[in-house]
């Protein structure tokens, strides 16, 4: 049942202490071993989408999995790093149970770690 809620994210760049701006992001819907992609997405100067990863319209109750696609962000930032990158993908995995309310998934990224929590 489609609600009232929505889904967003907003990604900081714990190791520079700032907003990751430019990282690209992609939205699945999972069901099973089927995964469905609903959209792609980069972060604003802000380090958040434009727009809602999933807007009310179509937020529905389900299992989703943003991909962040951390690699690619470090590897253009200005940190310098003594390997190759070490994070490339982040899938994060997870379950909305009330579409009536709103969900967001932040990232906290560093060259070398991530951590994540379900926000307001």
């Amino acid at each position: 049942m489609i609600g009232g809620g929505y889904l967003t994210t907003h990604v900081l760049d714990t190791a520079r202490g700032a907003p990751a701006a430019g990282l690209a992001i992609e939205l699945f819907r999972v069901d099973g071993s089927v995964r469905e992609f609903l959209g792609s997405f980069v972060t604003n100067t802000d380090g958040r989408t434009d727009v809602p990863v999933l807007p009310a319209e179509t937020f529905a109750a389900g299992v989703y999995e943003l991909v962040f696609h951390a690699g690619d962000y470090i590897t253009k930032s200005e940190i310098a790093l003594p390997e190759e990158v070490f994070l490339d993908t982040i899938p994060i995995r997870f379950t909305v149970v009330d579409a009536a309310v709103h969900y967001h998934v932040p990232l906290l990224l560093s060259p070398y770690g991530y951590s994540t929590y379900r926000g307001s």
